[in-house]
């Protein structure tokens, strides 16, 4: 399998497809999933003449189970490790939910000093901040999250299940077209990955304040969210995160639940091609 080993040590597993001299698009996936989340972009975009490259997160999928480093920091500076080493210039990348905080810190931290970016891409992404605070009164409660902290230790499985037949894709919707398939990969990329790294993640996607790396981001950036999300409400991400973005542009979908990256793939993906070509 194709690694890169991260400055502290750490294998991060990746895929590389498509022609090495076509312009790259780098994609960050949610918690607590793996690249495998985006196996319709990836192939869409192949067959439209890019360069597609996704990794695993530390503890995620497969690369390395590793104890510590489960915070925005160290996933941008690894995505960077893998940047780097496949020489990656004149980027786009594309982040949802937790990957869109990673793509946030990304390109705020990394990407744009480096000169290696050219766009970025938030979909139903967490930034700038879900949980609810003094200053952020109308975000997510921290019960919520503590409960996703109790299931994560105490019953992974059956959470991951919930979730996945829940509100990830509005499957709890009255007339949603549920597909068992769709909440079984969701179930198999998590339950592929560390009980370490998903407990502490969960921290990192709702505690870690953003607004300063979207400030700082000044390529052109597309901001995508359902307003049916139920993961990450919109009212207190998207329509926050554009506020602060020098360039960015908002697109929002009727009824679109938090993973419509698959539950409306033939949507989404032009959608997501207009932007990088344009």
């Amino acid at each position: 399998m194709p690694t890169v080993t991260t400055k502290d040590g750490v294998s991060i597993f990746f895929k590389d497809w498509g022609p090495k001299d076509a312009q790259p698009i780098v994609f960050h996936h949610g918690w607590p999933l793996s690249s495998d989340d985006w196996d319709t972009q990836m192939l869409f975009f192949l067959q439209n003449g890019y360069r597609v490259v996704a990794h695993d997160r530390r503890g995620h999928g497969r690369s390395a189970q590793v104890s510590d480093g489960h915070d925005m920091d160290h996933y941008a500076a690894d995505a960077f490790a893998v940047v780097e080493h496949l020489d990656l210039r004149n980027a786009v990348h594309i982040g949802h939910s937790t990957g869109g905080g990673e793509v946030a810190r990304y390109v705020a931290k990394h990407g744009q000093p480096a000169g290696r970016v050219a766009k970025a891409v938030l979909v139903s992404a967490v930034p700038p901040l879900m949980l609810k605070t003094a200053s952020n009164v109308d975000g997510v409660p921290l019960e919520v999250f503590d409960g996703f902290r109790k299931g994560t230790a105490e019953m992974r499985a059956q959470l991951f299940l919930d979730v996945a037949a829940g509100p990830f894709y509005g499957f709890n919707r009255g007339g949603a077209n549920i597909s068992q398939g769709v909440i079984q990969n969701w179930w198999r990329q998590g339950m592929m990955g560390s009980a370490k790294a998903h407990y502490d993640g969960i921290k990192a996607f709702s505690e870690t304040d953003q607004s300063e790396d979207l400030k700082a981001i000044t390529v052109p950036t597309l901001v995508l969210h359902g307003d049916d999300d139920q993961v990450v409400p919109i009212a207190n991400a998207a329509l926050k995160s554009i506020k602060l973005l020098k360039n960015g542009t908002l697109k929002v979908y009727p009824g679109y639940p938090h993973g419509m990256l698959t539950t409306h793939a033939e949507v989404i993906n032009p959608d997501l091609l207009a932007f990088i070509k344009g």
